[in-house]
């Protein structure tokens, strides 16, 4: 079992997530190792020319880093990013699906697929999350 006993549990844990959770964001699943979060699009996510800003697609790939690296070990923080957008999404909704795809001693590196809800890949996002010594 992970950190969180459910994913109510997650999801009260990363309430204090303000920017995510101010943008609409939130965890829809959580695993042993891995976790999905997703946000409905709107007027707000918006950049200029009306396409989906960077930085909201960017910040729900890392919400659902988060929330994966906290529930393999509680506190976990970003210590390295990298995201490659690959198409402007086109539904009205964006999925970010995370999986552990190395747990090691001090860090996990993550991987985040972000598509959209026509099914559209729109970004690729791997990250290492530091473990914080326990308590």
């Amino acid at each position: 079992m992970g950190t969180f006993a459910s994913l109510d549990e997650a999801r009260e844990f990363f309430k204090n997530d303000k920017f995510a959770t101010n943008a609409g964001m939130g965890i829809d699943e959580i695993t042993e190792d891995g976790a999905v979060c997703s946000v409905v699009l709107g007027d707000g996510h918006r950049n200029a020319y009306g396409g989906v800003m960077g930085g909201v697609i960017f910040t729900l790939a890392d919400l659902a880093l988060a929330a994966t690296a906290n529930n393999i070990h509680s506190l976990s923080v970003a210590q390295s990013v990298n995201i490659n957008y690959l198409s402007a999404p086109k539904g009205e909704k964006l999925i970010a699906r995370a999986k552990c795809i190395k747990n090691g001693k001090t860090t996990s590196v993550i991987e985040v697929s972000v598509e959209d809800d026509t099914g559209r890949d729109v970004a690729l996002f791997i990250g290492t999350a530091f473990k914080l010594p326990s308590k």
